[in-house]
């Protein structure tokens, strides 16, 4: 039997929007989301938000997931989720803990269901790879990204890309920032979410909003509605 674990990374600033993992959502703090859905997915063994924040421990905790304090050194701007991981991973051994496999949820995904999770998670439980990691469509064509050079003149980031229909390409995704999973033993040699072999779970534009501004919460509630409306409809 697997031992599977989450962990969901909860910092208290954030200086594009000022406390955004507690935000109010349909009435409620935006992490309180993640939560409820991992514990929809009866996949984990323990559901633990990592936060260097006592008003998110508290929220968590009410919400029944575990709390651990993380450590100064890792809840500035510049430090990898990764090491969190790594640091988290360290500490549950020393607590005599341990564990196989590791989901990491960040809080700001409201619109994320237990399904999505549910997905990626079982990439890397049925053994299709070490690394998983929950995709997106791009709203856009990728291949026709431009950069400004030195003299604010525009150029194509892959010229030779930009001539081709979007048939006439592979399919691509985007890492839509909202869940990871992966093999510990995997994790611990690479240091890092995005090891070999890789696969990605795609989400629906719909559950892939990231709150990273204010203007993402009236996106995630616009979407939300949209939802109900139609799933209204279909019944």
């Amino acid at each position: 039997m697997h031992k599977v674990i989450a962990l969901i990374p909860a910092r208290g600033g954030s200086k594009r929007f000022p406390r955004k993992n507690i935000a109010p959502f349909k009435g409620r703090p935006v992490i309180a989301n993640t939560i409820e859905e991992a514990f929809k997915t009866n996949l984990f063994e323990r559901i633990v938000v990592s936060t260097d924040d006592s008003e998110i421990a508290t929220i968590a905790e009410n919400f029944g997931a575990q709390t651990t304090r993380r450590p100064d050194n890792l809840a500035g701007d510049t430090v990898g989720l990764a090491d969190v991981c790594l640091d988290f991973l360290f500490q549950e051994e020393k607590a005599g803990r341990t564990w196989d496999y590791l989901c990491c949820l960040f809080p700001a995904a409201p619109l994320r269901k237990a399904k999505d999770i549910a997905g990626t998670v079982d990439l890397v439980l049925q053994g299709k790879c070490d690394f998983a990691v929950a995709v997106s469509e791009y709203s856009f064509p990728p291949h026709m990204a431009k950069t400004e050079d030195e003299k604010g003149f525009l150029r194509f980031v892959w010229p030779d890309w930009a001539q081709k229909n979007r048939q006439e390409l592979p399919k691509m995704v985007i890492d839509n920032g909202s869940t990871y999973a992966f093999s510990i033993p995997a994790f611990l040699k690479a240091r890092t979410f995005h090891g070999s072999p890789q696969k990605g779970y795609l989400m629906s534009k719909i559950h892939s909003v990231d709150i990273d501004e204010p203007i993402d919460l009236v996106i995630a509630e616009a979407y939300d509605a949209l939802n109900h409306d139609v799933t209204k409809k279909r019944v």
